[in-house]
């Protein structure tokens, strides 16, 4: 009982921080600061939140009742919202993120990670089986409009996030020689991220798919078959 109470005050104790954190940066919106430090405060402010976030969640988790620890299926269903995983065409694996990458031009994003792998851990509790591949090509589609995406610069992307999300489950690392990189953007009316990862033979038809040559009618439905 003392550990839960603990715990407990430990949630206490974050969300404290977090409003404390919001307060700094209502403060620093009226001072005027120069946009680069503005940004590297923001994404330090963002990355706190995301640690407080996941910490929180695992304190949650460990007391569940009829579950308990870190790591195990939660006694509530996941929100639709953070997305899901399916496997279509050659056996690719897509993550669709009912969100846009954030941006990470200081530091990666600690809560992307954890989201994909927890949506993988979901996607295999259902019975699926997720690929493995040797060496594969990640891509990532974001759909947006253009009023609905502010950073346009693909470095200052946290695309790193799902490679680290990835690494050691759906293939050996991450280095040049065995994950080769897309991004790519469509404009579209809905703020969505599409991740597919697939056997690097099956590249061209990959694109060949994407650019319609094939004729689907909706490439990442996953209602095409091959």
């Amino acid at each position: 009982m003392n550990a839960m109470k603990d715990d407990m005050n430990r949630i206490q104790e974050l969300v404290v921080d977090a409003a404390r954190q919001a307060g700094i940066l209502s403060a620093l919106a009226d001072s005027g600061m120069a946009p680069e430090k503005l940004q590297r405060t923001l994404e330090q402010a963002s990355g706190q939140f995301e640690r407080s976030t996941l910490e929180i969640r695992k304190l949650c988790e460990r007391h569940s009742p009829g579950v308990g620890g870190y790591g195990n299926r939660p006694v509530l269903p996941r929100m639709e919202t953070a997305g899901f995983v399916e496997r279509f065409g050659y056996g690719w694996l897509h993550i669709q993120l009912n969100t846009l990458l954030p941006h990470c031009r200081y530091q990666t994003s600690d809560w992307l990670s954890d989201t994909i792998r927890r949506l993988l851990d979901e996607y295999e509790s259902g019975g699926s089986e997720l690929p493995f591949f040797k060496e594969a090509m990640l891509v990532i589609d974001e759909h947006c409009a253009v009023k609905g995406r502010h950073i346009f610069d693909q470095d200052n992307k946290g695309y790193k996030a799902v490679s680290n999300a990835i690494k050691g489950r759906l293939i050996p690392d991450d280095d040049q020689h065995t994950l080769a990189l897309a991004l790519l953007s469509t404009k579209s009316e809905l703020d969505v991220c599409h991740i597919t990862l697939l056997d690097m033979v099956d590249v061209a038809d990959f694109f060949a798919y994407r650019s319609g040559d094939y004729a689907v009618p909706d490439f990442y439905s996953g209602s095409w078959g091959l």
